[in-house]
């Protein structure tokens, strides 16, 4: 009987390997779900964004986690907060509708602009462009909770930090047996 306890022994380190990675697959496969369902319920190709700059302040500030949507139905206002990108910018921007023009035909065009900014954004679109259109759209902000995207932030300001997260979670997940 000694003789087959190292293998007995290898077999369930064998077995606790496939079961965690087996795992974390499964968070990893829920976690992409989940996302995907948001994506389909909220009308948006990302329905969680963090702010990332203080162009927003007062009304929102660097770190905070923002809830969009973005219904094709629902007319867009002035005033309204929306998430659009840029011909190539990779990072979408936080900012408020300023202005809307509306042609005789019904195709709208509007101008953004930072609540903490002291001009429009014109600078910031693509050259040439002086309007915003719809297909420029990400979301539209509906809610948020503050400062909860600081982690995001940390992690992409200082590369180090989130190797060091990363590390720290793949170290617990080593350790952490059950």
């Amino acid at each position: 009987m000694p003789s087959n306890s190292p293998r007995l022994s290898r077999d369930k380190c064998c077995g606790e390997l496939y079961y965690q990675v087996l795992n974390f697959g499964m968070i990893v496969s829920s976690a992409l779900m989940i996302w995907k369902g948001l994506m389909v319920i909220t009308g948006s190709e990302s329905p969680i964004v963090v702010v990332l700059s203080g162009s927003m302040e007062p009304a929102f500030h660097r770190g905070d986690l923002l809830f969009l949507t973005n219904r094709v139905e629902d007319p867009i206002r002035v005033g309204e907060i929306v998430v659009f990108r840029i011909e190539g910018r990779e990072i979408p921007i936080v900012h408020r509708v300023l202005k809307i023009h509306e042609k005789q035909n019904g195709h709208i065009k509007f101008l953004t602009k930072g609540d903490n900014n002291a001009v429009d954004d014109r600078g910031l679109y693509k050259q040439g462009q002086h309007w915003l259109e719809k297909k420029d759209v990400v979301g539209r902000a509906r809610g948020f909770v503050p400062y909860i995207g600081i982690v995001t932030i940390l992690m992409n300001d200082y590369p180090k930090f989130k190797y060091a997260v990363l590390f720290l979670l793949g170290l617990f997940v080593l350790v952490h047996r059950e």
